[in-house]
């Protein structure tokens, strides 16, 4: 019924079916019937029928001032929102992850804002996967598969994990040989880790260690920190130690060993459509992820 009250406020500003179906597009039988339907929903007569003059019914007088405002408003509406979807301007609001965007993902955000000016970029930056919906976010990258119903994802890269500590603190102590020197060792532990689920690739194998940690933290950057000032042994993502690896500052413990892979997404409300701005994003950071061999799942060094 809302669509043929539509018609019928575009009938009347025609001021006449013929006239609202040639601005409409559509065939004048149809114009037709569809304001005889919307007459026999309402139990009443819209318009005279008449070839030589327009004119409403009282009814039909009422219902033009009821219904023209909110059809006007409606269709404004529409054609903004259409407007806003397929334009590259405008604000985009986006969520991340704090530690990889202001480490090895930095210069994709700065790629990015310099490539598309006219895009006023919103970056969340968190490592907690607060509700895309409450925070009104257009898109988000996360880190592993989301479980909600309400989300849809795409696959973007991987990064391996591996355990490291500094060629200081493996001075200091006997580097470990076996994972069960790991119990011997000062334990820097995180939230992201903290049952360290290990396997082997060739061949396969696979451990869970439930290590006594010296330190626990919620922070990646920190623990990372703890372990180049040589306070203990870890386990990382290495997108989060990259320059570290292949500087040596940082070196793997247990070469043969890995922690489990983390998939990076890029992640978007259901029953939402993706603006052009939110789409073109997700292609640049596919396109950029794809070329970073540490986020493909390389381990440098």
């Amino acid at each position: 019924m809302i669509d043929d009250i539509a018609l019928f406020i575009h009938i009347v500003r025609r001021q006449g079916l013929s006239a609202a179906a040639a601005r409409l597009n559509l065939p004048a039988a149809t114009v037709t019937r569809r304001l005889q339907r919307l007459e026999q929903d309402l139990g009443c007569q819209l318009i005279y029928r008449s070839a030589r003059k327009f004119s409403l019914t009282a009814e039909g007088e009422t219902y033009y001032q009821a219904y023209a405002d909110l059809v006007t408003q409606f269709e404004r509406t529409e054609r903004n929102l259409r407007k806003d979807l397929h334009q590259l301007s405008g604000q985009l609001t986006v969520a991340a992850p704090t530690n990889a965007s202001v480490g090895i993902l930095q210069p994709m955000w700065s790629q990015f804002i310099k490539a598309n000016p006219e895009i006023q970029l919103n970056l969340k930056l968190s490592n907690e996967n607060k509700d895309m919906l409450e925070a009104q976010v257009d898109l988000a990258l996360r880190a592993g598969p989301q479980q909600s119903s309400q989300l849809f994802q795409s696959k973007l890269g991987t990064v391996a994990s591996v355990i490291v500590a500094s060629p200081g603190y493996l001075a200091d102590h006997k580097t470990p040989e076996s994972l069960t020197d790991l119990h011997n060792h000062s334990i820097i532990s995180t939230r992201t880790f903290p049952i360290w689920a290990l396997h082997t690739e060739n061949p396969k194998n696979e451990e869970t260690l439930r290590l006594q940690p010296a330190v626990v933290t919620d922070d990646i950057g920190l623990a990372k920190q703890l372990a180049m000032d040589g306070l203990g042994v870890t386990l990382l993502p290495v997108s989060e130690m990259a320059k570290e690896l292949a500087e040596g500052s940082l070196q793997r413990v247990l070469c043969e060993w890995r922690g489990p892979n983390r998939d990076m997404f890029a992640v978007w409300p259901t029953g939402r459509l993706l603006s052009a701005r939110a789409q073109h994003l997700r292609a640049f950071m596919k396109t950029h992820i794809s070329n970073q061999r540490v986020l493909q799942g390389s381990i440098p060094g």
